[in-house]
């Protein structure tokens, strides 16, 4: 294959060199455990801590309220079964219809631990029903859990009024913020948030690498119970390698931030608009303003992502058909369902998302072959070039 056009950023992103140049010294060189008493160890201390505080500062956070994980999953699983642990006498979490599996999964593993789960749902728009979600709080609600900007859609939640929500019942507020870090402004000192999820992979860190930010004061039982790393907020030794990148990560992503709202944004708005008026029977899923600045999900109507997928594939295009964490299934994804994106379309829902090593080149490539491919697919489709068979049935 000559080139790869890479636009499958919200699945994982390559790691910033500037980031692999950081990590480097820590495999060889630096490569003493921080937590341990002689200089050598306590030299990576003070690389870790410098890290710390580079998360903190993109977050507009504290360093003390940052916790080092191995992934987003593990800080979702980390919110969740430690604010259930700390508050024993709730037993009631309210989510949505259209979180990450490492969210609707942990939840549906709770219910039958006898967990009451509520599910919020949303529009067509793929937008939260926060009326719902306001009427369905109960004073037994130990957490209420959104994530801040869907994986799938990039449609962006009122976080910040669910907090208000969620604290005037007395609950947690956790928000997996896995696709929102790095992307949008964040200042965490002004929020009314108790616990958020990142995942450094999502932003050009390493794979294996995430944080919790944990407010001051709130309640958390730690869910890695062994040593005494992370203020004994989570156990085992210390990724020294990938904290480190991880820091160097935030500290580019604080600098990229006009960036990936200006000029990828642009770019992903070409896409879009170019796609939309060259290929009949498509749409955009989700809301178009409170998204997401890299993230477009398209319908093509009466074809199959699978094949779209593959015909891009042949071209060095890497795309994809929803999450990275469930495209390996056949029924469409659980966000298309809740949105009731229709049967003829939801098969056929395309996620480009877009990153900063992206270039304006590589978008007209992709525009200029999308119209030829689904073409070809409906013209073989069995339900014919406009679906007529799925019409009458």
């Amino acid at each position: 294959m000559d080139r790869v056009i890479y636009v499958d950023n919200n699945a994982t992103t390559t790691v910033a060199p500037e980031v692999l140049d950081a990590m480097v010294p820590f495999f060889c060189e630096r490569y003493g455990n921080a937590s341990s008493m002689h200089a050598f160890g306590g030299t990576v201390r003070h690389d870790l801590d410098a890290a710390r505080e580079k998360v903190a500062m993109l977050l507009g956070a504290t360093p003390g309220e940052i916790v080092f994980t191995s992934c987003g999953t593990e800080s979702d699983n980390t919110a969740v079964i430690g604010t259930l642990r700390a508050n024993p006498d709730r037993r009631h979490v309210l989510t949505t219809r259209v979180e990450h599996p490492a969210i609707r999964s942990l939840c549906q593993y709770l219910a039958k631990a006898h967990y009451e789960i509520t599910e919020v749902p949303v529009n067509r728009q793929g937008e939260l029903d926060v009326e719902f979600l306001a009427d369905s709080i109960r004073p037994d609600t130990a957490l209420v859990s959104v994530m801040w900007a869907n994986n799938e859609t990039g449609v962006i939640f009122p976080i910040e009024q669910v907090a208000e929500i969620a604290h005037a019942a007395g609950a947690v507020f956790h928000t997996d913020a896995v696709q929102a870090v790095g992307k949008l402004p964040i200042n965490l000192a002004e929020s009314r948030i108790d616990l958020l999820s990142l995942s450094g992979h999502k932003f050009h860190a390493p794979k294996g690498i995430g944080a919790l930010y944990v407010r001051r004061g709130t309640k958390l039982t730690p869910l890695l119970i062994g040593g005494h790393q992370e203020h004994g907020r989570r156990g085992g030794t210390e990724n020294s390698a990938s904290i480190v990148g991880l820091g160097t990560a935030a500290e580019l992503a604080a600098e990229r931030i006009d960036d990936e709202n200006t000029r990828v944004k642009a770019m992903r708005d070409r896409l879009e608009q170019r796609i939309l008026e060259s290929t009949p029977d498509c749409f955009v899923n989700g809301a178009r303003d409170e998204r997401l600045p890299n993230t477009t999900n398209i319908s093509f109507e009466y074809v199959e992502g699978e094949a779209i997928l593959l015909r891009l594939d042949e071209l060095g295009i890497c795309a994809s058909s929803g999450s990275a964490c469930t495209s390996g299934s056949l029924e469409p994804s659980h966000v298309m369902r809740a949105m009731g994106v229709p049967f003829t379309a939801a098969h056929g829902s395309i996620r480009f998302s877009l990153s900063v090593y992206n270039t304006g080149e590589e978008i007209d490539f992709i525009a200029e072959h999308i119209p030829r491919i689904i073409q070809d697919l409906r013209a073989i489709s069995p339900y014919g070039a406009r679906g007529e068979e799925s019409r009458r049935t």
